[in-house]
């Protein structure tokens, strides 16, 4: 457990969209920087389904953090003008009120009875987040991936709680690509014996099915053209490989493999399910007649800069364009940046130079 990380206690109990409600829930944090006199200087991070809260290192914890080229003293988030929030989601288990957490009703695992979980409740917990930190108004909230989706659900279910807005490669609302690939994923784990309907322990545990759901993410990931240039049709060497029948040949094999030894272990099944239909439920047109650009339209920001990559295929350039459309069509001045990145949708978290030239660019003129 990081040093750094700071626990919120949400309201008790905490209303969930689709019914039902939590008690003693908590959401955990972390914090850079130091948030002005005027508190106005705050920048909150929304993640992807995976991340925990420590973005990044600082003095109570020097390990690197997800984004650590990012954020910090002179980096394009620069942690000597803004206070710098990141919090860990809603439902995850890094920390945050989830499914492997004990419910204090019943003094067991909430496990498969977590109340079903949308991406407009991680969006309020982050929101007492905010407010219980004594910040009225936001200086930006910043989201990507699944947090990117979860900050556009902050913002129409709060209007006027961020001056400013940054959305990268994420969406207005789940497209069938996606969901098809997470359904994918959602499967390979129920399908896992050890599985057990939510109930496995770390003897029984599901990792064939969370070994699946992983390398199917990493493929979409990246990009194909990635793919080519770093593993072309490279074999393994003969002792690298097994000797049973259909065994890892390529390399591009044998990097999934890897990818998925570290993750399945890192990441509770339970709320990687639960995270997952979250995104897939999806739907800022619910907010707005069913019309995106309607619920686009009530987001109440001064600017905005919306970032894509044209080799993103899990949320492809034109739903960046739509956002960006969207925002501006709701009075606010955007900056639309579309890279040409290959490495996919996990861009933002490897080219640092591009995406933090725009990130910096757009920040200094705040």
């Amino acid at each position: 457990m990081s040093d750094a990380r700071r626990y919120f206690d949400l309201s008790s109990p905490f209303a969930m969209k689709r019914g039902g409600s939590l008690v003693g829930a908590r959401l955990a944090y972390e914090t850079w920087g130091t948030l002005s006199a005027a508190r106005d200087n705050a920048i909150l991070i929304l993640t992807g389904l995976s991340p925990s809260a420590h973005a990044t290192s600082n003095a109570d914890d020097p390990t690197p953090g997800w984004w650590e080229e990012m954020i910090g003293a002179g980096k394009p988030i620069d942690t000597d003008r803004w206070f710098v929030i990141c919090a860990n989601t809603l439902g995850s288990c890094k920390g945050s009120t989830g499914p492997a957490d004990i419910d204090p009703a019943t003094g067991a695992m909430y496990r498969l009875d977590f109340p079903e979980l949308t991406l407009e409740d991680a969006a309020n917990a982050s929101h007492e987040l905010v407010r219980g930190l004594g910040i009225e108004t936001l200086a930006c909230l910043l989201g990507n991936s699944m947090g990117g989706m979860t900050a556009l659900a902050y913002l129409v279910l709060h209007p006027g709680s961020a001056r400013n807005h940054i959305s990268i490669s994420t969406a207005p609302q789940a497209q069938p690509f996606a969901i098809a690939i997470r359904s994918l994923q959602r499967e390979a784990i129920r399908l896992d014996p050890n599985w057990k309907s939510g109930h496995y322990d770390d003897e029984h545990y599901p990792e064939a099915g969370m070994s699946i759901a992983r390398k199917l993410g990493v493929i979409t990931y990246r990009s194909a053209m990635e793919w080519v240039g770093r593993f072309a049709r490279i074999r393994l060497d003969s002792e690298q490989r097994e000797e049973e029948p259909f065994a890892v040949e390529f390399q591009i094999e044998s990097y999934l493999a890897g990818h998925a030894r570290r993750f399945v272990r890192s990441f509770d099944p339970n709320s990687y399910l639960y995270l997952s239909r979250a995104s897939d439920w999806f739907d800022l047109a619910e907010h707005a007649g069913g019309n995106v650009a309607a619920a686009l339209a009530r987001i109440d920001v001064e600017h905005a800069l919306v970032i894509g990559v044209s080799t993103d295929i899990l949320f492809p350039l034109p739903q960046q364009e739509q956002i960006a459309e969207g925002l501006r069509a709701a009075g606010a001045e955007v900056d639309f940046v579309a890279l040409d990145s290959p490495q996919g949708h996990d861009a933002f978290l490897v080219d640092i130079e591009r995406f933090g030239a725009a990130i910096a660019r757009f920040l200094r003129a705040r």
